[in-house]
């Protein structure tokens, strides 16, 4: 593993056969914007060193989901938050760590609501979606695909 300079906390980016990066937030809200750039700058690493093709939709998808989640982590979960990301085939794979036990619940759409889509926007855009509590906090983990 080596450490790549970006924002957040023990960041690391795997050089082994499976892509993998790690990180952790202290959950303040530059944590959001911090986790889009670290997801963005892994998936543009991916790329550039393994020969893996990640199109700019993709890129901006999961940048998208990292965002969801993460705001609601810092949101929600008092505390740091830890994220991984995983290349896996085709799939990326984005899991969000949080010190809250409580489940998210998608809600019915309502259009008129302001606010609290977060949840639906990552079950539109994703593949899967697994929640489980930890021992300590939840664990969320989805999967978007890395192609068009």
């Amino acid at each position: 593993m080596e450490h790549i300079g970006l924002t957040g906390r023990d960041a690391v980016l795997s050089s082994g056969t499976t892509p993998w990066a790690s990180v952790c937030y202290d959950g303040a809200p530059e944590s959001i914007a911090a986790a889009r750039f670290f997801t963005k700058e892994f998936l543009t690493r991916v790329q550039a060193e393994f020969g893996l093709p990640v199109s700019a939709h993709a890129i901006g998808t999961a940048q998208l989901v990292v965002s969801e989640l993460v705001t609601n982590a810092c949101k929600y979960a008092p505390g740091p938050c830890l994220m991984d990301l995983e290349v896996t085939g085709d799939l990326l794979e984005i899991t969000v760590w949080d010190t809250s036990p409580v489940l998210p619940v998608a809600r019915a759409a309502e259009p008129g609501r302001v606010g609290q889509h977060g949840l639906e926007i990552v079950l539109a855009l994703c593949e899967g979606f697994d929640v489980r509590r930890d021992p300590v906090g939840k664990r969320i983990k989805v999967r978007t695909t890395l192609g068009l």
